[in-house]
């Protein structure tokens, strides 16, 4: 079987759902960031485990989630409280485990995630739609404090079924409260890569082989553009084909486009604090 790994804070609206799509599994962990809902009573009456953890960075959560608490599986699927896993998922994953090809030096699972806003799969809009959810833990890590990527040691496996977010599940409002938060962390990290504190390699961004290991640098290639606001919003709707996607395919890109303006904007008051501190 497979075991869940399920991270969560204050997540009462979504999380029945994330426990209904992983009912099969016998083994659900819910590492809780000390949420004042009902969320622990939830997982509790599911019949999933529970753990609480305070919150410092995603990487960090992620990884005591993965490596403090122990799983009767030795693979792991990691899901958030918004994320659903299809049952043509579900089939796929059993049959995987099943297989030689498990054990023939896999050490994690990529596989498409379908985001959803207003009723509509952002088919063409989603920048990185593959990501590694299934995973043996003690060949993974985390990195990086928020858009964390997973460090393998070993071979990923690509799946053909997808999984499913639905980020604006609680609302454009929360959406908006949570990417004032994660710009902030974004903002901070761009500071650091700017000081030399965080590696950056162009070759790397262009040709590393890793997906993960690409995409990291992509993004630190991404911070030193001009206009990142205005490029992320042409990527997105008209290089990606987001306009396919209709309505809800110019109002991702435009979001997006504007979370991207809040880190610039964020970084450029980091910058005057410092230089107005004397630079310390």
């Amino acid at each position: 079987m497979i075991s869940v790994l399920i991270l969560t804070k204050n997540e009462e609206l979504d999380l029945p759902g994330c426990l209904q799509s992983v009912v099969w599994s016998n083994d659900i962990l819910v590492l809780d960031s000390y949420s004042t809902d009902r969320t622990l009573s939830i997982a509790s009456a599911s019949g999933a485990r529970t753990a609480q953890r305070s919150f410092d960075n995603y990487a960090a959560q992620r990884n005591a989630g993965l490596h403090d608490f122990g799983f009767k599986n030795p693979w792991v699927l990691i899901l958030d409280a918004d994320e659903r896993v299809p049952k043509t998922l579900q089939e796929e994953l059993v049959r995987f485990i099943e297989s030689s090809v498990a054990s023939a030096g896999i050490s994690a699972g990529r596989m498409r995630r379908r985001d959803y806003l207003e009723g509509t799969w952002l088919k063409y809009s989603q920048l990185s739609p593959f990501y590694i959810r299934l995973v043996r833990p003690a060949n993974v890590h985390y990195e990086r404090e928020v858009n964390e990527i997973l460090k393998v040691e070993g071979a990923i496996h690509d799946f053909v079924e997808p999984f499913d977010h639905h980020p604006f599940s609680k609302g454009m409002a929360h959406w908006l409260s949570k990417h004032n938060v994660y710009s902030s962390m974004e903002a901070d990290l761009v500071i650091k890569s700017r000081r030399g504190e965080a590696p950056f390699s162009l070759t790397q961004a262009l040709f590393a082989r890793d997906f993960n290991i690409r995409r990291y640098h992509q993004k630190e290639l991404f911070y030193r553009l001009p206009a990142r606001p205005l490029i992320k919003f042409l990527l997105m709707y008209i290089v990606k084909l987001g306009f396919l996607d209709g309505r809800a395919g110019f109002t991702y890109a435009r979001l997006q486009s504007f979370y991207e303006y809040m880190i610039v904007l964020k970084t450029r008051e980091l910058e005057e604090r410092k230089f107005t501190n004397g630079g310390t």
